[in-house]
């Protein structure tokens, strides 16, 4: 069994050993546990345990690692400078998994209107659900009619064989989501489900543990005055193990006027939309087939086998994560031209 689990650095291009936090209790969750006593597992993956679990772990057993010289704070290399809050008002975990940055100085996004951001600061992993692909992965990470919902009909025919992205959130970094695109929400719905783990171990144990979780899908469509001209993108927000919540929270500037998402509303891309509170997760990004061009670096690093991960050896495929910035570029749309009428 691989112990270790690697992914590549994009402002670096270096190879990096991923801390991974409970990895021990995780594998003991979705190894013996989940075997010999699949009650219990299920129990522990339920909302209620998954609630207590984040108590005894956000508020006591990391709350008494805060006091002293802010050890806690360096080893997880969260960079204060960012914060838009004071160092001194981050005094309990919570404060610091839901803390702000200054994004519009630290994650700067670049000006091409056609340009698809990253939604979090996260370890990316590019893919596609059409055979012909050279990204297909199918029924690794989320089966795809259970992902949107079965009986969402449209959304299903609309995004069938497009392409997607997962961007993986770890326990230390920053938890606001953004909007990877510009457009108008046609819809917006929650799915109910359990609280699995995203760490890789579980994630592989599993196999589509994200379709299985609870998760917020929202629907923008791009093609739209002002937008990015991507066609239909869904959002996907999934909780995970001692999740609290996700709450949406759009604000058109900086974090100012926090607003719940509805139908019909214009969102600007790179804004804040939304929180896990706190803990890991996972966001993942859908496109209509044909409609995005991803960044040839992470489509280079996702083919790579340099980093040792345990995603490639679980499924014999070239797997590898890259760490990108929430509004960094991952992709360009593909616009559809009209034809001129005659023609």
């Amino acid at each position: 069994m691989i112990t270790t689990h690697q992914y590549i650095e994009r402002e670096t291009n270096r190879v990096e050993t991923e801390r991974l936090y409970w990895d021990g209790v995780i594998r003991f969750l979705y190894g013996s546990l989940r075997e010999n006593a699949p009650a219990v597992f299920r129990a522990v993956t339920g909302s209620r345990m998954s609630g207590i679990l984040g108590f005894l772990n956000y508020e006591l057993f990391l709350g008494g690692r805060l006091t002293g010289n802010g050890g806690f704070l360096r080893s997880c290399g969260i960079d204060l400078r960012e914060c838009l809050d004071h160092p001194a008002a981050l005094d309990t975990p919570r404060k610091i998994f839901e803390r702000k940055i200054r994004y519009w100085e630290c994650r700067p996004m670049p000006a091409d209107p056609r340009a698809v951001v990253s939604p979090a600061d996260s370890k990316v992993l590019l893919g596609s659900l059409s055979e012909s692909s050279g990204l297909c992965v199918k029924g690794k990470f989320f089966d795809y009619e259970e992902l949107l919902g079965a009986g969402k009909v449209e959304w299903l025919e609309a995004f069938r064989d497009g392409d997607f992205i997962v961007c993986r959130l770890t326990p230390e970094k920053y938890h606001y989501n953004h909007t990877p695109v510009a457009g108008t929400v046609r819809d917006i719905y929650e799915i109910d489900g359990a609280y699995h783990s995203c760490n890789p171990g579980a994630v592989i144990a599993l196999v589509t543990p994200y379709s299985k979780n609870k998760r917020v899908v929202t629907v923008i469509d791009t093609d739209v005055p002002g937008g990015t001209q991507a066609g239909l993108v869904a959002m996907i927000e999934v909780a995970a193990l001692m999740i609290g919540g996700i709450t949406q929270c759009y604000s058109e500037s900086c974090y100012k006027s926090p607003s719940p998402v509805r139908p019909g509303m214009f969102l600007r891309k790179g804004r804040p939309k939304s929180l896990y509170m706190p803990g890991s997760s996972t966001d993942i990004v859908l496109f209509q087939r044909d409609r995005v061009e991803f960044s040839d670096d992470l489509v280079r690093n996702r083919r790579s086998r340099r980093a040792e991960s345990r995603f490639t050896r679980a499924f014999g495929l070239a797997l590898a994560e890259t760490d990108v910035k929430v509004r960094s570029a991952v992709g360009r749309a593909v616009k559809i031209e009209t034809p001129s009428p005659g023609e």
